[in-house]
């Protein structure tokens, strides 16, 4: 998987030209593999989505790089993931945050990413099952947030529970028309800024 090639092929566009070294060191370190069903494993690292169960897919390595890239993580925060999966984007997050809590509302994704995290020791990361669309009130606020789902529009708690300083990730948009990857932007004095990045395909938030 070329994530440096992509990254500067797609730069204009997403006004980033590399990725930041932890970033590249923990995608590196991960083992992608792992996080995908066993039929899948020999197209592990690849760069596109790949099937997970229960509609849900594991993004493309590119993507999952830029969006942990824009979240600009550093080692003290705590970061909020909305969407687990198969655990893998909180395994690349655990890498680099002091704490990650990540939370799925299929149930049997969010117990299989569990037993996978904490089998292969990534301690920092706390998993729940529940919806993901009222955020993790107890572990508030957050750093950085990341939502791996396309939702209709960023969610009202999600904002709430973003700390001032604190960046989110979030693609936006329906699922059978265009997407966009958005950065959204906390100032310190609680003003938001919002950022267009590139075009993407996500599956949709699911909510209860």
């Amino acid at each position: 998987m070329d994530i440096a090639a992509l990254t500067a092929d797609t730069g204009t566009e997403t006004g980033r030209h590399t990725i930041d070294a932890r970033v590249m060191a923990a995608m590196e370190q991960v083992p992608r593999h792992k996080f995908v069903p066993p039929e899948e494993e020999q197209n592990a690292y690849e760069n596109r989505p790949l099937p997970i169960g229960y509609g849900q897919t594991i993004s493309q390595p590119y993507i999952i790089a830029l969006m942990t890239d824009l979240m600009m993580v550093k080692p003290t925060d705590v970061v909020l993931e909305v969407g687990t999966g198969s655990g893998y984007q909180a395994a690349i997050l655990a890498s680099l945050a002091r704490a990650v809590y990540t939370i799925e509302i299929i149930e049997p994704l969010g117990r299989q990413a569990q037993e996978r995290l904490q089998r292969l020791a990534y301690k920092q990361v706390e998993t729940r099952v529940g919806d993901g669309y009222y955020g993790w009130e107890a572990h508030a606020p957050y750093d950085a947030i990341i939502v791996t789902a396309a939702a209709s529009h960023v969610p009202p708690p999600l904002m709430r529970q973003l700390k001032p300083g604190g960046r989110m990730v979030i693609p936006v948009g329906a699922q059978f028309l265009t997407q966009y990857l958005l950065l959204i932007e906390k100032s310190d004095d609680g003003t938001v800024s919002t950022k267009q990045i590139l075009p993407v395909r996500f599956v949709p938030l699911v909510a209860h």
